[in-house]
């Protein structure tokens, strides 16, 4: 498989995932445990989301605005449930078009960008890309521990659920 078609079904994958997780699975908790310090890197579901988001923008800003944000990766960009949901969810889709506007010959090419700290980073675009989507990945597992330890059923979002949904209705 081509790294373009790759990252494409990958970018699939983050929306899918991210969606399946915060509509199924964190939308029942009361307001209570979505603020409650969880044992999670960042305290609570709400902080770890709003990291989530910040993270994609962080990301996405770099990958294709050529534009290194600047901001504290426990930011709070948005206090109330609702407002960090609808914007995270938007954020994740907006991976997928951006794609498709690549060339494959991208791919092969290097992400250069500007770390919190001043630091300009040259590293290598194809798994610069994978980090920011493994990344999430990660959020998304600790969310789900979170879920757990509520005693609420954890999602399941293993990417090989999707892939066999899309070969179901091919």
């Amino acid at each position: 498989m081509q790294l373009q078609k790759y990252f494409a079904s990958l970018a699939r994958y983050h929306a899918w995932a991210t969606a399946r997780l915060l509509e199924s699975n964190l939308a029942p908790i009361s307001d209570d445990e979505w603020h409650r310090p969880s044992g999670l890197y960042f305290g609570s579901v709400h902080r770890t989301v709003n990291h989530l988001l910040v993270t994609d923008n962080i990301w996405y800003a770099r990958f294709a605005e050529n534009h290194s944000l600047r901001l504290p990766l426990d930011t709070e960009l948005h206090a109330d449930r609702a407002s960090v949901i609808a914007a995270l969810s938007a954020a994740v889709g907006r991976w997928s078009p951006w794609l498709a506007t690549l060339d494959a010959s991208r791919f092969e090419g290097e992400l250069v960008y500007t770390r919190n700290n001043g630091e300009t980073v040259h590293i290598p675009f194809a798994p610069a890309l994978g980090h920011a989507f493994n990344h999430a990945t990660h959020h998304r597992g600790q969310l789900s521990a979170a879920l757990t330890a509520m005693g609420r059923p954890g999602p399941e979002l293993d990417w090989v659920y999707l892939l066999q949904q899309k070969t179901r209705a091919s």
